[in-house]
């Protein structure tokens, strides 16, 4: 009777579901603590650079009288040396460069892993060209390369976006190109071509989505990497131009004045430091929670 019971006791057993790759990498991101509070910085910034119009007491480009006021009630971060509220100028400044890292990883994200996959996937002769090209941007330092982009296009806020575009294009084309070579020979792959399915189909439905997740985490730490470039390109005046509120522009305006007024350096600098490192701390969570080889 024991062993009736125990049998009937595994017919009746019912399966658990499946657990979404997905859904499980989110679980385990949020058990990540310094993860969680990355993630709380970049939305608090973005959630700023959104709601800019209605968070900023003044307009960013009006003096508003006297120079250089430390911070007060009515100036919170003061004023800088043309009158106008540092407060305001850091609160539309996060749009400015949020925006920059956003769409430069994105354009280089599309590019860079179209090229990457292209090359993984047919191999040979095609495969030596992009690499080739790969290596030949990888070559360069990546901020003189952004630096003789811009300096060719011309210094604006539209051509430092496309210079820090071009110069991330390598780094997820090789990553990508690396993750096709794996995922290739997959059986599915195999059984794909197999059943007649074209290469257009393969690496839409299947080569693509599996490569999916370095491209998130790579992605989100290449944004603060580009809000750092961004900054630097605006620090050389190769970037956004008066009187646009870049955070580096800003640092470059009144790094003459860090003596005289340190809080007109201090709080652009604070406001870089705390994006990029919310997105690198969230970057770190999304490797740790969707890489297999990091799971015990």
């Amino acid at each position: 009777m024991p062993e009736l019971s125990s049998n009937l006791a595994q017919t009746t057993k019912v399966e658990e579901p499946l657990i979404s790759p997905w859904k499980e990498g989110w679980k385990n991101f949020k058990k990540n603590k310094a993860a969680m509070f990355g993630f709380g910085l970049v939305i608090f910034f973005i959630l700023i650079a959104v709601f800019a119009n209605f968070i900023a007491p003044y307009d960013y480009k009006d003096p508003l009288g006297d120079k250089h006021l430390p911070p007060s009630a009515k100036h919170w971060f003061g004023t800088d040396d043309l009158g106008r509220d540092i407060f305001s100028r850091v609160i539309f400044g996060a749009r400015i460069s949020l925006s920059v890292g956003f769409l430069s990883v994105i354009g280089s994200a599309l590019i860079g892993s179209c090229l990457g996959i292209v090359a993984g996937y047919y191999g040979r002769w095609i495969d030596g060209i992009i690499s080739r090209i790969f290596d030949i941007l990888l070559a360069f330092p990546s901020i003189l390369l952004a630096i003789a982009v811009v300096a060719m296009l011309g210094p604006s806020l539209q051509n430092a976006l496309i210079a820090i575009a071009i110069i991330n294009i390598p780094t997820f084309g090789r990553l990508l190109r690396s993750r096709v070579l794996s995922v290739k020979e997959e059986e599915y792959i195999t059984a794909a071509k197999a059943i007649g399915m074209g290469d257009g189909r393969i690496l839409l439905h299947h080569v693509f989505p599996n490569s999916m997740a370095p491209i998130i985490v790579q992605g989100s730490l290449a944004i603060a990497t580009a809000i750092i470039e961004a900054a630097a390109l605006g620090f050389l005046g190769l970037g956004a131009q008066p009187p646009t509120p870049e955070w580096g522009k800003m640092l470059a305006d009144s790094k003459d004045f860090i003596i005289q007024a340190p809080w007109t350096v201090f709080f652009p600098g604070l406001a870089i430091m705390l994006t990029v490192l919310g997105f690198n701390l969230m970057g770190d969570g999304l490797r740790d929670a969707l890489d297999p080889r990091m799971k015990n």
